[in-house]
């Protein structure tokens, strides 16, 4: 399940972030890695696993760590889906989508 919601010293792979800056502000997004100043950001929509968002730490807001099947993937390094990370969003924020 997912952790409360707060403020955390370090985000690391599989937590989920919120854009606080750019066109994607307000888009929730699983931290895919982490390297220095920089995540690799995906959603499985609109930034795919294929592709993802290289965004500065300090243009994202840590929302939550999560425990579901696709973060536990995540931080193996095993393949993940779009839809997979699709469907763990949705159900970390029903309201959103």
């Amino acid at each position: 399940m997912i952790g409360s919601i707060g403020s955390i010293g370090a985000i690391g792979a599989s937590d989920i972030v919120m854009s606080l800056r750019g066109h994607d502000a307000g888009t929730m997004l699983f931290v895919l890695a982490a390297n220095g100043d920089y995540l690799l950001l995906a959603d499985g929509k609109r930034r795919r696993v294929e592709a993802p968002k290289r965004k500065k730490i300090k243009h994202v807001r840590f929302v939550a760590k999560s425990d579901t099947r696709t973060a536990l993937k995540i931080r193996a390094g095993e393949k993940v889906t779009n839809s997979e990370l699709r469907r763990a969003l949705r159900e970390a924020n029903p309201v959103e989508h």
